[in-house]
């Protein structure tokens, strides 16, 4: 039967929790079991835990498991806390092997415990190897249901392994090749298998031309390989190419948003946080921000120093005070825009460090040009409205057309040097390029003002 999605979730979690508050099961499993477990799930979550638990067992089996699979760390503990060991076992059996791995990984050392006393000894040894894998890595988010075949098969016998072996998998549609010691040969698509002649070898079949990713690669660098060759499912191989499992997209697609999570806190001056919002403490959420906030606050006395370095031309002149912020912004603003770019294309592959002058050489024209209508339009403005002299008008475009030039170029420059020295690019964005180009836009300003004026 097909699932169907909660279009009106308000008007059906009504219709759920009148026929649990009516105590009719048998409507409530048959009512709930049309609809997809992601919607299952979220209507489980808004329920008390003793509830929760009542209208999970109501599932079907494979159902259950699915929803079980999908749900919060904090709620997944909280059902095994209400389990039988019977259930326990249940799920653990029928999870992919990755969701069991990654289950241990999120549970507290009393759930492990009852979970691995619910496994026999070759899993638990094989869960153990697992765990050892660098967390981010691609070893961590592998799973070991592929299918595998044989080079020597035909195609007649590749299905009947495929039906045979087929539903517990995680995909089917495409399989691998290995020798006896593993080692991987290739690959070959369902569809191949099914359209050529039963007797047909799997050897004049299959893709030679494989891609793989080693089991400790970067959970970055197999995101970005997914994201290059548009993949659903990639192998994960040893340091001797013998295959160990595959990765599939949907745990690349958490990977994904994991790593833009963590350059979004980053690029905010924050350290990374795990944890989601609304289950981080306070001192936390505190202790992530405020390393950074320092660092850009005893920077930013620099800025301090550079106007009282200026402190006469500034008596001398008020109104240059006037236009310092502005300038200020302009300038954050412009080398913002410029690292956001370079940024995104560092994290898609699209931008590399070799293209380090090409970068600076676009940023360099694209500023000229920004600068040029900033600054006309600037002119215009402090000239006609805000009545200032000539001087002081031509003064105010002059230091926003560099302040801006020098501002992109940056803003070009330090993540791609940052990925040059190993560091996350993300450091280099949003406060900290911020305080450079603030520092830099009151030089140019101050020292075009100490030859556009004379005092």
């Amino acid at each position: 039967m097909n699932k169907n999605y909660l279009r009106n979730e308000s008007a059906i979690y009504r219709k759920m929790n009148d026929l649990l508050i009516k105590k009719d099961y048998e409507g409530l499993q048959n009512a709930i079991s049309v609809y997809n477990p992601v919607d299952i799930r979220d209507y489980i979550e808004e329920l008390d835990l003793t509830e929760a638990i009542l209208v999970f067992r109501l599932l079907k089996k494979e159902d259950a498991v699915e929803v079980f699979s999908k749900m919060e760390k904090d709620v997944k503990y909280r059902f095994l806390k209400g389990m039988t060991d019977s259930e326990i076992k249940y799920i653990i059996d029928e999870l992919y092997f990755d969701d069991r791995v990654d289950l241990m990984e999120e549970m507290p050392a009393g759930i492990v415990k009852n979970i691995l006393r619910n496994t026999n000894e070759e899993e638990r040894n094989l869960m153990n190897k697992f765990l050892k894998y660098p967390k981010d890595s691609a070893g961590s988010l592998m799973t070991i249901e592929y299918v595998e075949l044989k080079e020597f098969m035909t195609t007649e016998e590749a299905l009947e392994i495929i039906k045979e072996t087929g539903d517990d998998k995680v995909t089917v549609y495409t399989c691998y090749v290995t020798n006896e010691t593993k080692k991987l040969l290739g690959f070959v698509t369902l569809r191949r298998i099914i359209t050529a002649p039963s007797k047909t070898k799997i050897s004049e079949l299959m893709d030679e031309d494989v891609i793989s990713v080693h089991t400790l690669d970067d959970q970055e660098i197999v995101a970005n390989v997914f994201n290059k060759y548009g993949f659903v499912v990639m192998p994960v191989v040893d340091s001797e190419g013998r295959m160990t499992g595959v990765i599939t997209v949907d745990d690349i697609l958490e990977v994904m948003e994991q790593e833009a999570t963590e350059d979004f806190q980053r690029m905010a001056a924050m350290i990374p946080q795990e944890e989601e919002y609304l289950d981080t403490s306070p001192f936390k959420l505190a202790k992530s921000r405020v390393a950074w906030l320092l660092i850009l606050m005893i920077t930013a006395t620099f800025t301090g120093q550079i106007m009282n370095h200026y402190n006469t031309l500034i008596q001398s002149m008020i109104v240059l005070n006037m236009f310092i912020p502005m300038i200020m912004d302009a300038g954050g603003n412009s080398g913002s825009q410029s690292s956001t770019l370079i940024i995104r294309g560092l994290a898609t592959g699209e931008i590399h460090t070799r293209d380090f002058f090409k970068v600076i050489f676009k940023e360099f024209k694209v500023s000229i040009l920004v600068g040029f209508i900033i600054a006309l339009v600037n002119f215009t403005k402090v000239l006609l409205f805000d009545r200032v002299p000539m001087d002081i008008a031509l003064l105010i475009s002059v230091t926003l057309m560099f302040t801006i030039t020098a501002a992109k170029v940056i803003g070009g420059i330090l993540p791609i040097a940052a990925k040059k020295l190993k560091m996350d690019p993300a450091i280099m964005a949003g406060p900290l390029i911020t305080t450079v180009v603030d520092t830099l836009s009151l030089i140019i300003y101050f020292e075009l003002a100490s030859h556009f004026i004379r005092i």
